[in-house]
């Protein structure tokens, strides 16, 4: 016989097979109250990971409509930064807990779940987070056809560049037992010219990362191409090199003048040998224990658009358990303040090694890194700003609670 919070499960998942976004609040609560929560509040983060919105039809205890909320500065958000089960008082009095508890799609944080309890204990925290976890995957599910969903995570419209370039991007976290990927992009409703990809194939990692020429539109389809080009050809079995050949033929097929620089690198998760070729890009960076120990710096190849020959290509280095890689374009270290001061290459990996040490995960040390440098200019960049890290068996796995 199933138990009441098995059934209250059961039920959701049967409910919202022909159900929508705009659904999904009344159903979780309807279904939660099998489970022996009396009320329940759902939040999602918006593009830049700076609120929690909540989904719309949802009210408080008092009856009220629920407000968003910040990341930085309550409860809920203290549950997604941590990546924990927060607990507070419930209105319905002392020895009934209000438990936040974060939504998670794998390690990409959705937002969180705040659930009134009838008691507090282990049977309690084990079904909110199994009602988290079937929620996190069903707004996954419904979001991609929602264009409520779209609305409501925009704090205001994006550019073209952006809306093509967000639909394009995979998800900004990725974790198995061999591997953390992380990545961050700013601004997040202007976006032109930065993208990033990566991929599993079995027991390899592919990553790149894409800086095209300018901030408009066209720079937005430059970066869109070199990412098609790059997958393309990638899923076809075309190695690295003939991979950023591919990508120049390409840009100068559509564009005249138009070029993009970029990394594209393989990761055996075995072995741990990184392979790579640069196209006119920053070098990627290895951490280790806490410092940095190799700036993966070569004579860059030429960047992709110019049809020029290349004479590097590829290159390798052999990372060891628990090296974090790091690749990045010029918005992050070329940031500056009103007062022109650059962001840069020191403070930068200052700033991800302080966090490591302070057992900040991966996901919310690029969150953090880039508020502080939209703080550095003051809340406005003036080029994109995009970082991917590569945790190679890490031995300290994400801090998962569900």
């Amino acid at each position: 016989m199933r138990s009441d919070g098995e059934r209250a499960l059961g039920g959701l998942l049967a409910a919202m097979h022909l159900r929508g976004m705009e659904d999904l609040p009344r159903e979780v609560a309807e279904h939660a109250r099998a489970a022996g929560f009396s009320h329940v509040m759902i939040y999602v983060t918006d593009l830049q990971q700076q609120l929690l919105v909540p989904l719309p039809g949802q009210r408080d205890a008092a009856g009220e409509p629920l407000e968003t909320l910040r990341i930085d500065a309550t409860l809920p958000g203290r549950a997604f930064r941590a990546v924990t089960v927060v607990r507070t008082r419930s209105p319905q009095g002392e020895e009934a807990p209000l438990l936040w508890v974060p939504l998670l799609d794998g390690t990409e944080r959705i937002g969180v779940i705040g659930l009134a309890a009838p008691q507090d204990g282990e049977l309690t925290e084990t079904r909110a987070k199994d009602l988290a976890s079937l929620v996190a995957v069903m707004v996954i599910s419904k979001r991609p056809h929602s264009d409520s969903f779209a609305r409501l995570v925009r704090a205001r419209p994006l550019t073209l560049s952006a809306e093509v370039l967000w639909n394009l991007l995979p998800p900004g976290t990725f974790a198995n037992d061999d591997v953390v990927v992380s990545t961050a992009l700013e601004p997040a409703y202007e976006m032109g010219g930065d993208a990033f990809d990566y991929a599993l194939d079995g027991s390899t990692l592919h990553v790149s990362i894409f800086d095209a020429m300018g901030h408009d539109t066209s720079a937005g389809l430059t970066a869109s191409i070199a990412m098609a080009a790059s997958r393309n050809h990638r899923i076809h079995g075309m190695e690295l090199a003939a991979i950023g050949e591919a990508i120049d033929a390409a840009i100068r097929e559509e564009f005249t003048g138009r070029f993009a620089t970029g990394i594209l690198a393989r990761l055996d998760l075995r072995s741990g040998l990184l392979s790579w070729v640069n196209r006119g890009h920053h070098p990627p960076l290895v951490l280790r224990d806490g410092r940095l120990v190799a700036s993966l710096a070569s004579e860059p190849d030429p960047p992709m658009g110019f049809g020029l020959d290349v004479s590097t290509g590829l290159m390798h280095y052999q990372l060891e358990p628990g090296d974090r890689l790091l690749f990045y374009t010029d918005g992050v270290i070329e940031a500056q303040s009103p007062d022109g001061e650059l962001f840069g290459l020191e403070r930068f990996i200052d700033f991800v090694v302080r966090r490591e040490a302070d057992g900040v995960s991966a996901p919310e040390t690029l969150r953090r890194l880039i508020q502080a440098i939209l703080a550095h200019q003051n809340g406005r960049l003036q080029d994109d700003a995009t970082v991917v890290t590569v945790e190679w068996q890490t031995r300290r796995r994400f801090q998962l609670v569900l």
